[in-house]
């Protein structure tokens, strides 16, 4: 796919900066940007060259939200259908469904779920509405001092949508996530710092350098397959019920990787060197993805 809403630029040391490319619309997002990034999380899965995403915006503003001057109905949604939960569960990927129901954030938001790499945000402006949302599906979040956010969606008259209701009282809290929804406000990046919603705010100068000298750090020196394995353990098992489904992914995790880039670490190890992996995240193991296998 080529791309018109966003850049997908891999530079040399294996860093993704993928950038919301509509300066002269505050980047407000669209269903075809929703379109975009879907394809560019999983290209970026399968594609061995990028290590790590960094993820900003073009201009002064990171998303301002919904693109609200289309016509029709602005979500994208086909209002001619009478959706059941039913619909939404076992025909998801019906055309109809997928195109005509299915919350256009939502397939954004799971897509960076399901993505093997890790994630960082670099706000570099106003993120509100969508624009706050789909910053919950990453790793880490860093804030430029002139960064806002707002889940605004009650003064709207909509719900809560990009599986914001999961990702963000895993963040902040209950009691902070229904606060932030319920009020609806634009807040400043000091409060998104103070309330655990950003790792760190940064002049607006050092912003993007500073996000990408982290993400860079997350994955230098280490096995592509442990990184993405242990992403998608985390997020996954964090929200089982039992710790037995932890030990069941992580028994077949161990065995598996202690067998390929894992001997390997072993003996750098043994031999006091840096490990030289080998192994790719677009060659999993056998086991993976294992909740499709139950």
């Amino acid at each position: 796919m080529s791309y018109n809403t966003i850049r997908y630029e891999v530079e040399d040391d294996g860093l993704l900066l993928l950038t919301l490319a509509r300066p002269d619309k505050l980047n407000a997002f669209t269903v075809e940007m929703c379109e975009e990034l879907v394809d560019a999380y999983g290209r970026a899965s399968r594609d061995d060259a990028v290590r790590v995403i960094v993820v900003t915006g073009e201009g002064r503003a990171f998303c301002a939200g919904m693109d609200l001057s289309v016509g029709g109905n602005v979500f994208g949604l086909d209002e001619s259908l009478t959706p059941t939960m039913e619909d939404v569960r076992d025909r998801g990927d019906d055309p109809a469904i997928l195109n005509g129901v299915r919350d256009t954030g939502g397939r954004v938001a799971i897509a960076m779920y399901d993505c093997l790499k890790p994630i960082v945000g670099a706000v570099n402006g106003a993120a509100v509405g969508i624009g706050s949302t789909m910053l919950l599906p990453m790793d880490f979040r860093f804030a430029s001092e002139k960064a806002r956010f707002g889940f605004v969606f009650g003064r709207l008259g909509i719900t809560m949508e990009a599986c914001s209701s999961f990702f963000l009282p895993r963040i902040v809290g209950l009691e902070q996530a229904l606060e932030w929804a319920y009020r609806a406000d634009i807040f400043d990046a000091a409060e998104a710092h103070e309330k655990g919603l950003v790792r760190a705010v940064c002049p607006p100068e050092t912003l993007l350098d500073e996000a990408k000298a982290f993400a860079r750090s997350l994955v230098k020196d280490r096995s592509p397959v442990s990184i993405a394995l242990i992403r998608q353990m985390l997020n996954r098992n964090s929200a089982a019920p039992t710790p037995l489904d932890a030990h069941l992914t992580e028994s077949l995790a161990v065995f598996y990787t202690s067998q390929a880039d894992g001997r390997e670490g072993v003996r750098a190890f043994n031999e006091k060197r840096p490990a030289q992996f080998t192994g790719k995240a677009s060659e999993m193991p056998p086991f993976f993805p294992w909740w499709d296998q139950r």
